[in-house]
Order: structure tokens, then sequence, then C-alpha cells
């Protein structure tokens, strides 16, 4: 795993965000799910989905429902790294979930993670705030994303 220095190396654009073992990344846009989705023969159908309101800078997440959960910022993963999300513990302490994939080498785009309130009462949180911390591993002899959620530069 990379530690601090090697962090500010290879991703100058979270200089604010970097911490001794990882690069917290910050909340932005908040979805509700609208409709069905499916997975089947690795075809995918992703589910619709509606923006939720953010009243004054707050979303409020309601007890008992998931969420999709955008990351500010576009991320890029350099070939020979891969990255894991973890979720900030005062949200898991809270009663809040983050659940996260792998990010693979040459991956540049929108991270997107779930988010759920698993309490018995509503949770509000702040846009921007930190609800993920990635950390970054060398991979010897890695290839290059190539899937369908890489976006342009």
């Amino acid at each position: 795993m990379l530690g601090e220095e090697e962090l500010r190396k290879l991703f100058p654009e979270y200089d604010d965000s970097i911490q001794p073992s990882g690069i917290d990344l910050r909340m932005d846009k908040l979805y509700r799910q609208t409709g069905c989705g499916s997975l089947i023969d690795d075809k995918k159908n992703l589910p619709s989905v509606e923006e939720v309101e953010c009243v004054d800078g707050i979303y409020t997440l309601e007890a008992g429902t998931s969420y999709s959960v955008t990351i500010m910022g576009k991320t890029r993963i350099p070939v020979g790294y891969t990255m894991l999300y973890l979720p900030r513990s005062t949200l898991l302490r809270s009663f809040i979930s983050v659940h996260t994939a792998v990010g693979d080498p040459g991956f540049y785009g929108t991270l997107q993670f779930m988010i759920t309130n698993n309490g018995d009462y509503d949770y509000r949180i702040k846009r921007g705030e930190r609800i993920a911390q990635a950390v970054v591993f060398k991979v010897d002899g890695s290839g290059r994303y190539d899937g369908s959620y890489q976006e342009e530069d």
C-alpha cells in the first residue's frame, strides 16, 4: 500500500485530501433508484435514477434506504496501480454504509458508490463531506482498464 509521500507524487490533484495511507473522497451528488435494472449474460441494464434534492447543501438519507452517490472530481488511476475504496469510520458508527468496488489500473472517470442508511432514523450529510478513503496498491504486470465506465479525458 502506498503512503502519503508516494500518493502526493502520483495524485497531485488530490493534494488537499491525502492522508497518511490514503486519499479522502468527497460526496458530490446523490441519486435515488426509480426503476429496475438487470445483469444477464454480462449485459448491463442499469436502473433509472433521479437526483435527490439537496437543500442548503444538505442531503437527507432516509432510514432503511440505499442511494447511488458520486464522488467530486474525476479520478485517474495510473497503469500499474489499483485503488480500493473504504468507508469512513464516522459513517459506520452512524449506521451508514458505503459500498464500493475496485478501481482498475488506467481507469479515468467519475467514481460512483452506493450509500445506505441502515439505521432507524434519517441521517443528514452535507455535499462535499468525506465519505470514503481510497487506498492505493502497486500492481505488477497490470493491463489498462477499458470498460464501459471509462470516460474521455
